[in-house]
């Protein structure tokens, strides 16, 4: 029903429009009495074998929904409904901002895919916090963090902090985002020596709370081999917590967009299907020559079951969905966690 007739009509309107009017019509309907159960039954696979433990935590099933979607922590009880085994909320920056200006969200219906230069829109913290008050353990959430735009780059660790302290009693994990293509002074935040610098006070900043919450690192896609090498000696040397691998990719190489409608776009990251291989090539190299010594989030490019037994396969423990969401609706969910019953 979905891809026959939701997505079409929804396709036909600007996609930022659509993101927001479907907010709303996902919280209407979930005020209806009975709808959050009936919707429970048939997207949700309740199954011991699904479950999954890491990071301390104790997940319902390995998928997840990736940062970006929800970024205001506004509609995470509603699409756990959906049958996600976590949410991950943000990016979040300490103040509210706009982000890039408008028109920023654009589709590549041809590829399944989507270029962004949003900006880390979102309300800021306060308002994330007031959100998630009303979870009280019962979502595992992600708590995907950032930088102001305006922030200057002595300030960027102390933006960090901010988030991490106020952020700490009502999420279960964080993400350092520092590998968002469409944010200022992206190669400070890609640089080794910082991320060791920022990777550490934020540790530090962990060690003053009784219950100390994982840590992540969101990596691109499209770092080379030095570079991926580089991350797994980072993650050795600081003993964080893990890895998400990928974000958005700035390439835009085999593509069938055409070259006009894609200057015409102009930069953003981009995200969907044309990263799936080099997301799961990320992931693969990570887990092989790390000796799997750490855990991964796979993300990029998952569409169906087959796209999330890859990254699996790859090496990821987890997995997140976007871009697949869209397009494929919620049923992906389900045929993922089914796919993986059949594999129990």
């Amino acid at each position: 029903m979905y891809k026959l007739l939701i997505r079409p009509i929804l396709f036909l309107f600007d996609p930022e429009v659509v993101h927001h009017f479907t907010f709303s019509a996902i919280r209407f309907f979930f005020k209806i009495p009975g709808i959050a159960s009936l919707v429970r039954g048939f997207y949700q696979i309740n199954d011991s074998r699904l479950e999954k433990e890491l990071f301390g935590l104790k997940f319902n099933n390995p998928v997840g929904l990736a940062a970006g979607f929800d970024k205001n922590a506004v509609l995470y009880k509603e699409l756990a409904n959906f049958g996600f085994g976590f949410v991950e909320i943000g990016t979040v920056t300490p103040k509210g901002q706009e982000g890039n200006p408008k028109k920023r969200l654009f589709r590549l219906k041809s590829d399944k895919g989507i270029i962004n230069r949003m900006g880390f829109n979102n309300k800021g913290l306060e308002a994330a916090i007031n959100q998630l008050k009303n979870n009280k353990g019962r979502v595992i959430i992600g708590g995907n963090i950032g930088k102001n735009t305006n922030t200057s780059p002595n300030n960027y660790t102390e933006d960090y902090l901010k988030c991490f302290k106020a952020l700490h009693p009502y999420v279960d994990y964080f993400v350092l985002n520092v590998s968002c293509p469409n944010v200022s002074s992206h190669a400070k935040l890609n640089d080794k020596d910082y991320l060791e610098e920022l990777i550490s006070e934020v540790q530090k900043a962990n060690k003053t709370f009784d219950k100390q919450k994982p840590i992540l690192l969101k990596i691109a896609p499209d770092l080379n081999k030095n570079q991926l090498d580089e991350i797994i000696e980072l993650v050795a040397t600081t003993k964080i917590e893990g890895v998400i691998a990928s974000n958005t990719s700035v390439s835009r190489s085999g593509l069938r967009a055409p070259k006009e409608v894609l200057d015409e776009i102009g930069n953003g990251g981009l995200s969907g299907q044309p990263i799936k291989e080099k997301s799961t090539q990320v992931i693969k190299y990570l887990s092989e020559k790390s000796n799997k010594s750490f855990p991964i989030i796979g993300v990029g490019g998952i569409h169906s079951a087959e796209d999330a037994l890859e990254k699996l396969s790859a090496g990821a423990d987890l997995i997140q969905v976007y871009t697949g969401f869209i397009y494929e609706g919620p049923n992906l969910i389900k045929n993922i966690n089914r796919a993986l019953l059949k594999l129990a």
